[in-house]
């Protein structure tokens, strides 16, 4: 497997770390006090695509707390859910195109094999 392959390669992995993140953020958005994270594709000295995550320290909204009556306020997931549907959208497209790539690379090598062969 070339240099490039391997870079398609751990940009899928990287990817999919990425909508790992998301789905979390998504289904604890609606825990009082969650702190989401954010998931950054960025890549590394060799080439290689790496995760790196970190946590969205902002607050969320704050809201009158239902079950107290003394009108005390509780905040909220800090998680917008419009922001991690395009997180899973461009997440998506990226592992796509990665994997067409590899796909792409699959099928030369074997033509190229046949040619040969």
């Amino acid at each position: 497997m070339n240099m490039s392959i391997q870079n398609n390669a751990s940009a899928l992995q990287a990817f999919s770390n990425q909508v790992s993140v998301s789905s979390n953020n998504v289904a604890n958005s609606l825990l009082d006090e969650f702190k989401a994270d954010k998931a950054y594709n960025v890549e590394a000295d060799n080439g290689q695509v790496q995760t790196s995550i970190s946590q969205n320290q902002e607050n969320g909204p704050r809201v009158k707390d239902p079950l107290k009556n003394d009108g005390s306020l509780k905040e909220l997931s800090n998680t917008d859910i419009a922001e991690e549907m395009v997180v899973q959208m461009q997440a998506q497209n990226g592992f796509d195109a990665n994997a067409k790539i590899i796909q792409a690379y699959d099928e030369t090598t074997g033509t190229v094999l046949d040619i040969i062969g």
